[in-house]
């Protein structure tokens, strides 16, 4: 299927959404419940499947948001239609502060890999799937990167990442990350997670046990702030829940 050409602005900075423009009878898919707003004219269903199968028999359609339970996203997609007969508009949010990465499948080959809860929304067209690390070590001790999302199509797709994000081109190279701060790459990049040293810095490095190593040539997207250490900076029971009050002064005031 001929995916659907969309024009987006990425409004905002550290909490951003995109805001994407229809021509008449265009879609986009989205993830369920990230729409912030649209245009009077723009419909929208729930489906289960991306729509990038014409006359996808039901089974299909249900091993498709089958697998998609796997990823711990819902088993629907929601597509949003202009119907009206001038341009329309429909933004949707990022899920938590952080960046909206804009992506070209076409300029990449036709497709990417991300973290199972990396995809935000895309062109209709736009194929979305599983697909399993072949090394099944890698979900078993690393937690992270054994279950991902493939996006496959031509046109347009968009990520969200926590943080900053970084984009890398690695020319047969590696490349070694905290687990959780791999956002996407492309599929010349053979993703594994790795021990991060000797048994000393795996207890008191502060950088955990596992680090996911990123090899081959393609790009690769990174994030600053996964939201997993997010939830650790503002939990009642992180480790920063002291810092404000830290100082000589601020330790006797509190007690």
């Amino acid at each position: 299927m001929q995916t659907h050409d969309i024009d987006y602005r990425i409004i905002g900075d550290d909490i951003q959404l995109v805001e994407i423009e229809l021509d008449p009878r265009e879609t986009v898919i989205a993830e369920a419940g990230t729409m912030m707003y649209m245009d009077s004219q723009i419909g929208f269903e729930t489906k289960m499947g991306d729509g990038s199968v014409p006359n996808q028999g039901m089974m299909s359609k249900l091993l498709s948001a089958g697998s998609r339970v796997l990823t711990g996203e819902s088993l629907f997609i929601t597509h949003f239609t202009n119907n009206g007969g001038v341009k329309q508009r429909v933004a949707f949010a990022a899920p938590y502060p952080g960046k909206i990465v804009p992506v070209e499948l076409g300029h990449l080959g036709g497709s990417i890999i991300v973290q199972k809860d990396g995809f935000l929304c895309a062109a209709k067209g736009t194929r979305i799937s599983i697909t399993l690390n072949r090394r099944i070590g890698t979900g078993l001790v690393g937690g992270e990167g054994f279950i991902l999302q493939k996006l496959e199509g031509t046109g347009r797709a968009f990520m969200h990442a926590g943080g900053t994000v970084i984009e890398r081109r690695l020319n047969n190279e590696s490349l070694k990350i905290d687990t959780g701060c791999v956002v996407g790459f492309t599929p010349g990049i053979d993703f594994n997670i790795e021990t991060s040293g000797n048994l000393r810095s795996m207890i008191f490095g502060g950088e955990g046990i596992f680090l996911a190593s990123l090899s081959g040539t393609g790009t690769v997207w990174l994030q600053s702030m996964p939201i997993r250490k997010l939830i650790q900076a503002i939990s009642p029971y992180g480790k920063n829940i002291r810092k404000e009050s830290s100082s000589i002064l601020g330790n006797f005031l509190e007690r």
